[in-house]
């Protein structure tokens, strides 16, 4: 079953709040995501474009435009537990 988030904040230093359907919250660094994937750079060399991230309608994809997007069975799968 892929993993259902429920309230999504962005926070300083490229990290995401993220609390899921069955009451799991984690912290998830995209830090690490920049250094891996050129796309994902642009959260960082943009101004404000990381504090527009938005949830998809299905739930399971956040998204900050049309390159860089991230499931959520990932953030639930290395985002650390809060």
């Amino acid at each position: 079953m892929i993993p259902r988030i429920k309230d999504l904040a962005p926070l300083p230093d490229f990290f995401l709040q993220v609390v899921f359907d069955d009451g799991k919250t984690v912290l998830y660094d995209v830090k690490e995501d920049m250094e891996q994937i050129e796309s994902y750079r642009d959260l960082c060399s943009i101004a404000g474009l990381f504090d527009q991230v938005q949830l998809d309608p299905s739930r399971t994809c956040v998204f900050w435009n049309d390159r860089i997007d991230l499931p959520s069975d990932t953030i639930y799968e290395y985002g650390k537990v809060q």
